[in-house]
């Protein structure tokens, strides 16, 4: 393997994610067993304009894999959209000696180094940190897998106050723009109904649905909603909805918001960190640039930031089906 690259950095960006520090203890570890020296970058780039750098070796990243958050930590930096903002970072990269950088983040971070590499050549591998799921390229994001797992113990709990009462819980879970979240964790969790914003089920149908579980013998119901449903303005609204037009159901809303985000990443999200921070490095030494670290049928896979950013990703049809055979 080719070494033209002696000095690596390493930041985190947008929202954190479950499995982030794992990622950085990879990259960090990597370059450390390549004899490549390596550096954090904190608060991501704003950090990056104000030259908050610090050295990381083998040891500064012991006991983080097991944690969530980003030691690193995070910022949304304005400045970096300008073209003078992304001028005093690659100032303070080349006077730091770092010569290609791997950020962890979701889309707005990879736009932003897109545009940096466009404008500076400068050398740019991306690892997916993000918990909604929603980048192309690969199969899994860093944190949707221990997302998924925290939605689920909290509906199970939910589930316990529900059937003990006998009400209808609205759980809204995070996703904005795809379902993934809610698809997922709904069917895990043995939800009475799914909405999601690929799929807009309708008051009326929404509904009937609710009808037939009472119907069936249901005496409590879970409805899981991604926040970016479209069925009603907000989880709030169809609450009331369905409080006027069907009073025989008791019923309550539990948004389980920034707690989705946080906690003990899960085996698979800091194997796959382990995996994706050591190809991250690998690529960066070969001469690799602007690409995105994925994993597809279990491969790690290296694809285009432009394509993984405006691709969309689809929601699974066979999951969708399976949802609705269960809540007969």
């Amino acid at each position: 393997m080719e070494k033209p690259i002696k000095k690596i950095a390493v930041m985190t960006s947008g929202g954190d994610s479950p499995g982030m520090n794992a990622a950085i203890r990879s990259v960090v570890r990597t370059c450390a067993y390549l004899e490549i020296e390596c550096v954090g970058i904190y608060r991501g780039y704003q950090g990056m304009i104000e030259g908050d750098f610090a050295p990381m070796d083998a040891r500064s990243v012991n006991n983080i894999i097991n944690k969530g958050g980003t030691i690193l930590k995070s910022a949304r930096c304005l400045e970096f959209k300008t073209p003078e903002g992304r001028k005093t970072a690659y100032d303070q990269l080349r006077k730091a000696g770092i010569e290609g950088f791997v950020v962890i983040g979701g889309d707005g971070s990879f736009r932003g180094a897109t545009i940096f590499n466009k404008e500076y050549g400068f050398p740019v591998i991306g690892i997916p940190g993000t918990i909604d799921n929603d980048i192309t390229g690969t199969r899994y994001t860093l944190g949707f897998d221990t997302a998924l797992n925290t939605v689920v113990e909290a509906i199970d709990k939910i589930r316990d106050t529900a059937s003990s009462h006998n009400r209808l819980f609205f759980v809204e879970v995070m996703g904005r723009d795809v379902g993934h979240i809610a698809l997922n964790a709904g069917v895990g969790a043995g939800a009475e109904e799914i909405l999601i914003p690929e799929e807009n089920l309708g008051l009326e149908r929404l509904l009937e649905s609710l009808k037939r579980s009472k119907k069936s013998g249901k005496s409590s119901s879970i409805v899981v909603v991604a926040e970016g449903d479209k069925t009603g303005k907000n989880v709030f609204e169809l609450k009331q909805y369905v409080e006027e037009h069907l009073p025989i159901y008791d019923v309550r809303v539990s948004v389980l918001g920034h707690m989705q985000r946080g906690g003990t990443p899960s085996a698979f999200d800091r194997v796959l960190a382990s995996r994706m921070g050591v190809r991250a490095v690998e690529a960066l030494l070969e001469g690799k640039t602007n690409l995105m670290v994925g994993i597809i049928d279990n491969e790690i896979v290296l694809t285009p930031i432009e394509e993984a950013i405006k691709g969309h990703t689809s929601i699974d049809r066979e999951l969708i089906r399976v949802s609705d055979i269960m809540t007969v």
